[in-house]
């Protein structure tokens, strides 16, 4: 994501703000790659999470506490060592790189007051954690570097730190309106690409940000711009760094339903369409950020086994249903047969015996047809054999027909199963819906299950919003959850919405006290259409009725409902 120089710009001096001065009580190493430090002072305490995980380097203020290790590593002990009770000086980052620079001040072993610097390198799998003295001698790191692993810099005790190639890229604050035009017209690549690949701490998410405040295509070509797209892309390039040395930073996460999109230090106006959700400041940007990542994907990857068996049974279902009606296709000549046996007996008295046919005028059309014999057969014989075809091709129809409903009802079943997935939010719903498929015969084992006796499982809660009226509105996210809202929640009188032949969630609106304005139904309708698998469409038809008009028929699926009493409203989601 937008982990970028601007980031880390924001996220010093929210730190810078918060932990100056205070001193570090405690130091602790969760994991191999990760330091969480305590400080305390003026009657605040925080804790601040340092990560150098090659694939998610961080640093944010958190709430959370993380237990270390019963025996600490040798990095830890060191940072104990030298650290304890330290004060902290001062945060700095050279230039818009990704990299903080802590500034400590300790007694030695002395007394006499000496200063350090722990610092935090936040750039993908070269990240780290160095702990130097204060001429940026290295004392050691937490991820040490020997010449073999790197030839362009070894990050071992006794080593003098630096930046590697801090100079190949410009800061963005310090150019002028003509080497920035210089600089983009001789790039001779998209534009984006000029901008990220140009100035440093840029990332190409806020490269293409700028293009479109700037009303520019990212992907042009920089040879493609004229003067005034150059003059509109500096206007908003040195605008923004202004903000930056103000210190106006705004930081949001852009949602695309529940799953998070992307991060910025400031508004990302190109994601216009999708919500946006300001934070106070960059911790609990980037803290909010991963944590419901992580959520979104450990649901998805547990829910991934349901996918498949839920794909797997829907295919069978399309086969078993196109054979069935492959196969009730051919009964339909069974009227015909019925015809053959009624001539037969009515006009049988005249055929010969070992006959192979005979003509008789068929009195339901007035017309000649020809009936085939067997003329191993008697008359009769032949007759009561296309009533026998007749009867039994009759009762197969019966039987088929019931077939199709059972599997359109499976098909239908598992289609909702699949709106549930789509909607699933934590452990507990994704319990529920094992549970519904295993009672259903989706799945042969039962879930959670232990010595054939079930676990005790906390029910999942339906989503809760108030309106802009300040009425209750409810959300099922799956089939249990629908019939526990609609016939155990709510009441009577309590308004009942669905998106209109679709699967989806119950929606209920609370009827509370007074007059449900207009506004409420509108919002509730538009519950109704988002958790939807019309979600992704551009209008989506809901009905509404009262919940006393809601039924739920003997033996249906869980979530199945009818109604035959409803008003009805468009919802526009685009």
């Amino acid at each position: 994501m937008a982990f970028d120089g601007i980031t880390v710009r924001a996220l010093k001096s929210e730190l810078s703000d918060k932990l100056t001065g205070l001193r570090i009580v405690k130091i602790a190493q969760p994991e191999s790659d990760e330091l969480l430090l305590t400080l305390k002072g003026n009657s605040t305490q925080y804790r601040l999470l340092l990560s150098a995980n090659a694939s998610l380097p961080l640093v944010y203020i958190t709430e959370n506490n993380k237990q270390g290790p019963e025996r600490a590593p040798g990095f830890c002990m060191l940072l104990r060592k030298h650290l304890s009770n330290a004060r902290l000086l001062e945060i700095t980052q050279p230039g818009f790189e990704r990299v903080l620079l802590f500034k400590l001040e300790h007694l030695d072993e002395m007394g006499d007051l000496c200063r350090k610097y722990l610092i935090v390198e936040l750039m993908g799998k070269y990240s780290n954690i160095i702990f130097t003295d204060e001429e940026f001698v290295i004392i050691d790191a937490i991820k040490r570097v020997s010449h073999n692993m790197s030839s362009v810099r070894e990050v071992l005790s006794g080593r003098q730190w630096f930046i590697p190639g801090s100079d190949i890229k410009k800061n963005g604050s310090e150019v002028i309106f003509e080497e920035f035009k210089e600089l983009i017209s001789g790039a001779h690549a998209p534009v984006r690409k000029a901008i990220y690949t140009g100035f440093e701490g840029v990332s190409p998410t806020l490269a293409s940000e700028l293009c479109f405040r700037a009303g520019i295509d990212s992907d042009m070509s920089t040879s493609a711009l004229s003067d005034a797209d150059i003059k509109a892309l500096w206007d908003k390039f040195s605008g923004f760094y202004r903000e930056i040395s103000e210190g106006t930073f705004a930081p949001e996460i852009v949602y695309d339903g529940r799953k998070p999109v992307e991060f910025g230090a400031f508004s990302l106006s190109m994601y216009g369409e999708l919500k946006a959700v300001r934070f106070e400041g960059m911790s609990e940007t980037l803290e909010t950020f991963y944590r419901d990542k992580s959520l979104v994907v450990r649901i998805q990857q547990k829910s991934s086994d349901l996918r498949k068996i839920t794909a797997n049974c829907l295919e069978r279902l399309v086969k078993k249903a196109d054979l069935q009606k492959k196969q009730l296709e051919d009964t339909q000549k069974r009227d015909i047969y019925k015809v053959y046996g009624e001539l037969i007996n009515a006009y049988g008295y005249n055929v010969p015996e070992g006959a192979k046919s005979f003509e008789a005028l068929n009195y339901y059309t007035n017309e000649t047809i020809t009936i085939p014999l067997d003329p191993m057969l008697s008359v009769k014989e032949n007759g009561k054999k296309y009533f026998d075809k007749y009867v039994k091709l009759k009762r197969t129809a019966e039987n088929l027909t019931e077939i199709l409903k059972e599997v359109e009802s499976e098909t239908e079943h598992l289609k909702s199963v699949i709106t549930s997935l789509d909607l699933c939010e934590n452990e507990e719903d994704l319990s529920e819906i094992k549970e519904e498929m295993y009672r259903a015969g989706f799945i042969k084992s039962r879930p959670e299950g232990v010595n054939g006796r079930q676990k005790k499982r906390n029910e999942s809660k339906p989503l809760h919003f108030v309106s802009s009226d300040g009425f209750e509105i409810y959300v099922g996210k799956n089939n249990f959850q629908n019939d526990r809202l609609t016939f155990e929640f709510a009441n009577g009188n309590d308004w009942w919405f669905h998106a209109k032949h679709m699967h989806g969630s119950h929606v209920i609106l609370k009827c509370g006290i007074g007059e449900i304005p207009d506004r409420a139904f509108e919002e509730a309708a538009r519950y109704a259409a988002l958790y939807s698998e019309g979600r992704d469409s551009s209008k989506v038809e809901v009905d509404y009725t009262l919940k006393k008009n809601v039924k739920k028929p003997a033996g249906a699926n869980p979530g199945f409902v009818v109604y035959y009493t409803n008003y009805s409203m468009v919802v526009d989601l685009s």
